[in-house]
């Protein structure tokens, strides 16, 4: 049931993406054929390819290594964060308010999910090869920085570790077991979440596409409100994805150029 609730929801936001953020006349002189998309394809193959790698290797650390890692480190590093951060993010539970927590667990289940894939077919179709080399680049760099710390330093997300309700769970009744096949509850810092819809936004107003670009603010905004709201993410982990992210950009505006 959740597998087709969620491809409804992105083909919702795939049309109106279509209609809204993209140049229609542009888009309908495209020939949409089998040859186009193999063209597209091999012409960005080296970027697609360190995309889809790094995904699959994501899902073998979500089912394989996390679990091994966890059970050696044998701590919960969220302990120290508790005391730094003092129950700050918590106390977001205390503000739940249904039709605001509805929107932000939108935001966090399915618009986040949906520029992830969004993006690279746009900026394959579009020929816009800086936006998806800085794309592909900058994933890789963030997850070459986050892994280490997703290995060794397990940290539980703050609900998780506060026992407390989960707001997911709240909103949508057992898409928990849907959401985390995916990811775990203790790959916590740094936040990709907080740390991707950064880096997307900035590949988004690479294109030149105004109404992108400020779709792409809008989206970073409210995910990393998202995460801290719901109280999926610390503190510490959102600063810390913001300053990955912001590191990454830095260093592929001085090696990534448009021809």
């Amino acid at each position: 049931m959740w597998l087709l609730l969620f491809g409804l929801a992105n083909l919702i936001l795939f049309i109106f993406a279509v209609f809204f953020l993209l140049d229609i006349k542009q888009i309908k002189k495209i020939k949409f054929t089998l040859g186009f998309f193999i063209q597209k394809i091999l012409e960005n193959i080296k970027p697609l390819l360190i995309i889809i790698i790094i995904v699959v290797f994501h899902l073998i650390e979500v089912k394989i290594l996390d679990p091994y890692f966890t059970n050696w480190v044998g701590y919960d590093y969220a302990n120290i964060i508790k005391n730094l951060e003092n129950g700050f993010v918590y106390s977001f539970t205390n503000y739940w308010i249904p039709g605001i927590l509805y929107f932000f667990v939108i935001i966090y289940i399915f618009v986040y999910v949906f520029t992830l894939w969004f993006a690279p077919l746009y900026f394959i179709i579009a020929d816009k090869k800086q936006s998806l080399k800085t794309l592909a680049y900058g994933l890789l760099i963030i997850y070459l920085v986050a892994l280490p710390f997703y290995l060794f330093f397990p940290i539980s997300n703050v609900y998780t570790y506060y026992s407390s309700a989960s707001a997911l769970e709240t909103v949508m009744p057992s898409i928990e077991k849907f959401f985390y096949v995916t990811t775990t509850t203790n790959n916590c810092l740094p936040s990709l979440h907080t740390a991707m819809s950064i880096l997307v936004a900035y590949c988004f107003s690479l294109t030149g596409n105004k109404k992108l670009k400020y779709f792409g603010i809008f989206v970073a905004i409210t995910v990393i409100i998202s995460v801290l709201y719901l109280s999926m993410h610390w503190f510490i982990d959102v600063f810390a994805g913001i300053i990955l992210s912001l590191g990454a950009i830095f260093l592929l505006k001085r090696y990534i150029k448009d021809k």
